[in-house]
Order: structure tokens, then sequence, then C-alpha cells
């Protein structure tokens, strides 16, 4: 009924770069937010960045500066540009959404499956 499906993943050296694209579909009414989490092996899921309708994007102090977060409304997309990769960057990565459904009466937050991003040289 929704999915979310990440790309762009993958190796890079640091100080490289990636952009991650996250794509939802779906009989979707209505998106507030979408976001970029990761995870790392025996680490939680920790917020990388966070962007409303409005474009308005929150970060992580970690990636401030580096990383940034954009969004296509018409084509519910959002992507995460990564620039200056650091090797404490390597992760899964997840996007996320909080959407409503057109047969819903409530925002849902949705899930990605994670695209691994490997930052080693």
């Amino acid at each position: 009924q929704v999915q979310l499906v990440e790309s762009g993943g993958g190796l890079v050296q640091p100080g490289g770069s990636l952009r991650l694209s996250c794509v939802a579909s779906g009989s979707i009414l209505n998106m507030d937010s979408m976001g970029w989490y990761r995870q790392a092996p025996g680490k939680q899921r920790d917020l990388v960045a966070r962007i409303i309708s409005g474009e308005t994007a929150n970060y992580a102090d970690s990636v401030k500066g580096r990383f940034t977060i954009s969004r296509d409304n018409a084509k519910n997309t959002v992507t995460l540009q990564m620039n200056s990769l650091k090797p404490e960057d390597t992760a899964v990565y997840y996007c996320n959404a909080d959407l409503i459904l057109r047969r819903e009466h409530k925002y849902r937050a949705y899930w990605g499956q994670g695209t691994q991003v490997t930052v080693s040289s």
C-alpha cells in the first residue's frame, strides 16, 4: 500500500560525496515531514535530517554543513546530498515519511528498507 524506496548508497572514500534518494508511492493523500535516519551495527537509529513541506530542515549536529536535505512534493521524493563524508558516516540510511493515505483518518510513520553507505579508503 505504501512503499518507500531508497537508492544511492554505496562505497565512497573519505571526503567524497553521495546523494541518497527516497521515493514514496501509494494512495497518498498528503505528506507531512520526510526525513533520513541512520543506524550503524550495534548502534541505535538516529536522526540525520528532516524536512517539512515548506522545506524547513532540521539536521543532526554531526552532519550540519555537510549534508543537505531536499524534497520534491510533486514526486513524493526526498533526497539527501552528503558531502565531505567521514568514516563515522558509515551506516544503513533509512527514509522516513509521515503521511496519510486516502483511506485513512490520521497520519502514520512509514519506513524504507534502508540503503548502505560505507565511507572507507
